[in-house]
């Protein structure tokens, strides 16, 4: 199976990996791989901005605000308490008026270099959905210059919540509001 062309780079891996490993149109880096085995998608994303300007769109409200959800939704920030012990609390409303409720539970932070959370689905309150699994997100930071890579890497309790995740359309989604942060970076 490997060495077959595929639209895009989409390789199917051994290992029950699925990976894309592309070089985009606009010449930044991405890799996006699925571990089915761990259940852990890690996701590594170039951007042509200094580790501070990238760190600043993923924990400032107003920032988040402008890239986080893919379109043609958009992220609404409730609050936002960026600390260890902290809170993320947000929205995505849709084009329809359709508002998805979701929490971030801040467990580390190292400036400029990582944070990790635990994400949730909610109800209005932020109060957590038990019906949709949970994920435990790290992000790396590093770079120089005007030049910064991240590595995602969500962690997901079983196989089946990884794959709920995806047939909910995460890659896709994640894909497109990274695309956003771009656009925002390029903006400021």
């Amino acid at each position: 199976m490997l060495g077959k062309p595929y639209p895009n780079d989409i390789r199917f891996m051994l290992r029950n990996e699925f990976k894309i490993n592309r070089i985009m149109e606009n010449n930044r880096f991405m890799d996006f791989t699925i571990d089915k085995i761990n259940a852990i998608v890690h996701v590594k994303r170039e951007f042509r901005a200094s580790v501070a300007r990238v760190w600043a769109a993923w924990s400032q409200a107003e920032l988040l605000d402008k890239w986080w959800a893919p379109r043609p939704y958009v992220a609404i920030t409730r609050s936002l308490d960026f600390r260890e012990g902290g809170q993320w609390i947000y929205s995505m409303v849709g084009p329809e008026g359709d508002e998805h409720f979701c929490r971030v539970d801040y467990k580390a932070i190292q400036p400029l270099q990582s944070m990790s959370w635990l994400d949730a689905f909610t109800n209005a309150e932020g109060e957590q959905n038990v019906e949709f699994p949970r994920s435990d997100w790290h992000i790396e930071f590093s770079g120089e210059h005007e030049l910064t890579m991240i590595h995602v890497k969500i962690k997901h309790e079983k196989l089946s919540d990884l794959e709920r995740i995806l047939e909910m359309g995460f890659k896709d989604g994640f894909t497109m509001a990274l695309y956003n942060l771009d656009e925002l970076l390029e903006q400021s």
